[in-house]
């Protein structure tokens, strides 16, 4: 691949002494930054790299569901960080996505990084053309090179940056390659000439882009001097709530300042005039707004993308995906998955409950025990220290850690790896014949690890009757924290009722059929409700499956 190297950054790099990390305390920085993107392209793992903070990362969208914030400081300056919500456009009205487009518009970062996945370079370029439209100073950090060369995908930087407009960075975020030079493009551009960089643009048919430049025109005479008046005037047409709160509120002056509110009659009129030429159109403005996107975005890829591969993916990651997620074999490997998860949780954690039986109970209270009479401690306070507080304390962490210390990292590989998403768009089906949204297959995932993430994680659900549905039900999804339990009372139950070399097996089967049993109520509760008290019509669900990418070993342990 090209890479285009920094004039500032010598031979791709920086010293990591001009990186200071200021976590949280991002609050008197210099600048703001904005880091937006498509979701599952990296972009919290990008956050964490710039910030030096944990934001939780894992290979499935849409886990960022509020911005976040962090800073760091280079070349002497504090940056303020602000991590949006992944989104796929700017143009529709999701929680997600007006968090995303008001942040850019309105709150006028110095510079907006979208990050991109390099593999899909073609179906991220909607975002990248939209906030081009919007934001005078953009980054493009192209993340993922290590799987682009996996996939035999070669992008010419270079020559992509002058087609789009804007400095361009390769990056691997997981392996922190190009991070430094990411950090110095950022530092340039937030210091020079907002008219340095001419960004792409998309053209409409020549009679829409008439009728829509005789808008933009009014709309600038009306609040002189106003930034991205082509791209309000596309949003006035498509009768935006937002914006036109921002023209009626007389709030849209705030991106002009010291330009006097327009006259409000005068507001109403353009109003007016917009609704009568949207209607005249009906939807055929927005179609062709999406059209037009869609083949810049074609032609730019066209010159500047070669794919090895049919696709632009691997044929291994194409025939992973056609087994895990048919309809013949999508629900075995899931239970088989499921099974030797818990297999290897129960069956494994016997030998380190063992050795810490042994080490804290056997071995230790005794000598606590012995300890406590040579200091002649009464009865009592012997007794509540080594025979209550700190036995019961052994006997916890000798049950309860060996499991959660196996589990937890079996379910982040699952996760790293790209599974969890496969789970979702297999149960999809089954959650929109419950008259539930095929996103709450996600937040069930999300609950499996917790319950409070999947909860949260509901946000991502637009219809509030689904989201109240999700919420209601996702304590059916047994949570890292019960796993444990329910392991533990398995294999004392009903484990020890089976043969010795079956015991395991048993307690694994025990716990399977629980787990199921709660997805099984789930779907009842989810259906009750969808047809009693939060009656409604079923949503549409479109999923990305993310690709297959090998978990980080070490990552993963230090994580879960």
């Amino acid at each position: 691949m090209n890479h285009k190297t920094p004039t500032n950054c010598p031979n791709g790099s920086c010293q990591s002494s001009h990186i200071y990390r200021l976590g949280t305390r991002a609050g008197d920085a210099d600048y703001t930054i904005a880091l937006a993107g498509n979701p599952n392209t990296g972009k919290s793992t990008i956050f964490n790299a710039l910030t030096g903070l944990k934001q939780h990362t894992g290979n499935w969208p849409g886990k960022t569901i509020a911005k976040l914030e962090g800073g760091f400081r280079y070349g002497g300056h504090k940056y303020r960080l602000v991590d949006l919500p992944g989104t796929y456009s700017l143009l529709s009205t999701s929680e997600d996505e007006e968090i995303a487009r008001n942040v850019i518009l309105f709150s006028r970062p110095a510079a907006t990084v979208i990050v991109a996945d390099a593999t899909r370079l073609e179906r991220n370029m909607n975002l990248i053309l939209q906030i081009g439209e919007i934001s005078s100073r953009c980054i493009l950090c192209l993340n993922l090179l290590d799987e682009a060369r996996r996939n035999r995908v070669d992008i010419d930087l270079r020559a992509l940056s002058k087609r789009l407009g804007m400095p361009v960075v390769g990056t691997s975020a997981r392996s922190g390659e190009g991070i430094p030079a990411l950090l110095a493009e950022i530092d340039r551009v937030v210091h020079e000439d907002g008219t340095t960089w001419q960004h792409a643009r998309f053209e409409l048919p020549p009679c829409e882009e008439k009728l829509v430049a005789g808008f933009t025109q009014r709309l600038e005479t009306i609040v002189p001097g106003i930034p991205n008046a082509r791209w309000l005037t596309l949003r006035l047409f498509d009768e935006d709530p937002v914006v036109r709160h921002y023209f009626t509120s007389g709030e849209i002056s705030e991106l002009t300042p010291g330009v006097q509110p327009p006259d409000p009659s005068t507001v109403t009129t353009l109003l007016d005039d917009i609704a009568k030429a949207s209607s005249s159109l009906g939807a055929k403005l927005q179609d062709t707004v999406s059209e037009a996107i869609y083949s810049t975005a074609n032609r730019i890829c066209s010159e500047c993308v070669t794919y090895g591969y049919e696709n632009g993916r691997a044929p291994l990651d194409v025939k992973i995906d056609r087994i895990v997620t048919s309809r013949r074999w999508g629900f075995p490997i899931m239970l088989v998955l499921l099974g030797a998860v818990l297999w290897i949780t129960i069956v494994g954690s016997n030998y380190p409950s063992g050795f810490l039986s042994w080490l804290l109970v056997d071995t230790l209270h005794p000598w606590l025990v012995e300890l406590g009479r040579a200091a002649h401690f009464p009865w009592w306070l012997a007794g509540f220290l080594f025979d209550g507080v700190y036995l019961a304390t052994a006997w916890v962490v000798a049950v309860m850690l060996p499991p959660m210390a196996i589990f937890f990292p079996l379910f982040t590989l699952l996760e790293d790896f790209g599974y969890l998403p496969r789970v979702a768009f297999n149960l999809d089906e089954l959650f929109r014949r419950a008259g539930a949204h095929g996103k709450q297959a996600l937040t069930m995932t999300m609950g499996f690890g917790c319950n409070a993430a999947g909860v949260v994680a509901t946000r991502i659900i637009d219809s509030p009757r689904e989201r109240l549905i999700a919420i209601i039900t996702n304590n059916f999804s047994l949570c890292n924290g019960r796993w444990p339990t329910q392991i533990m009372i398995a294999t004392l139950f009903l484990g020890a009722l089976a043969p010795t070399a079956l015991q395991g097996t048993v307690a694994m089967g025990s716990v399977v059929i629980i787990a199921l049993l709660g997805i099984a109520f789930m779907f009842l509760v989810s259906w009750a409700l969808s047809r009693t008290v939060l009656r409604g019509q079923v949503s549409t669900f479109h999923l990305e499956l993310p690709p297959c990418r090998p978990p980080q070993l070490w990552r993963t342990i230090y994580t879960s």
